[in-house]
């Protein structure tokens, strides 16, 4: 979305300077408008690093944990923690990462939840700990948000694995959109697929959502209809890229859907 927007924006005024805010990623400001425009890179919106058991002991350590990846729920990641009193417009983001197990092995390394500096006992599994963080960042959002600053939060981008996850083979060698029935069979519930998490992540964010001030650009649907539209075996990588898009492409009209509901707040 980010970069679909850049070239967008330069293709109504070239006189762009390099430039990232505080956290940033990346970043532009577009001179003759004085418009800057920033991507601000965080998986999961909170801290998050390495834990390893203390040898003297603590609630993890006794229930057998040795090691994991410490999550702080009420703690914005540092990427983004100066972004609301910077912007005017901010778009959030998550999920994919919460429901990845070759980032955060359930076994291996798993993901533990700490509020307050303490670790939480029992300990959350990650949808817990999705709802928990949504909660905490989208009121230190509403509390850091400069004064008449706009805040959306983008429904989740779809995957299009076929015969199995990015790890396992998976492809989408597809040239044609999905029809309706294709789009159900891909991403029901009720299957268990391979990209199913997609609206897995929509329910929780749709719940943490309801009484906030946010405004949801829904991306999601429109988006599951195009399963030809990734990078697939020309993105470079050792495996089928079918979770990023191509250019041109959805997240277009993503940003299309971005310009109506500005111009319906300001009508």
């Amino acid at each position: 979305m980010f970069v679909s927007l850049v070239c967008m924006l330069r293709g109504v005024n070239g006189e762009v300077r390099k430039w990232r805010p505080a956290g940033a990623d990346r970043g532009f400001t577009f001179l003759r408008y004085n418009l800057t425009l920033a991507y601000h890179r965080t998986n999961l919106l909170v801290r998050y690093g390495s834990w390893s058991a203390s040898p003297n002991g603590g609630p993890l350590e006794s229930l057998g944990y040795k090691q994991g990846h410490r999550i702080d729920v009420d703690i914005a990641d540092q990427t983004w923690a100066e972004a609301p009193s910077f912007h005017d417009i901010l778009i959030f983001n998550t999920g994919h990462w919460w429901w990845s197990s070759s980032k955060f092995d359930p076994i291996q390394s798993p993901m533990l939840f700490f509020e307050k500096g303490k670790p939480i006992i029992p300990p959350l599994l990650p949808p817990e700990g999705l709802d928990l963080t949504l909660k905490h960042m989208i009121t230190f959002a509403n509390k850091a948000m400069r004064p008449n600053g706009l805040k959306f939060f983008s429904t989740q981008s779809p995957r299009h694995f076929e015969g199995g996850d990015w790890n396992e083979g998976g492809s989408c060698q597809r040239d044609q959109p999905l029809s309706s029935e294709e789009v159900k069979e891909f991403f029901s519930l009720d299957n268990n697929g391979t990209n199913t998490e997609v609206r897995l992540v929509n329910q929780h964010l749709m719940k943490a959502l309801e009484q906030s001030s946010f405004r949801v650009l829904n991306v999601t649907h429109m988006s599951e209809f195009r399963a030809d539209a990734h990078p697939a075996t020309t993105g470079g990588k050792k495996h089928d890229d079918c979770m990023h898009w191509c250019l041109p492409g959805p997240t277009d009209a993503w940003n299309d859907l971005l310009a109506a509901s500005l111009a319906a707040i300001q009508s």
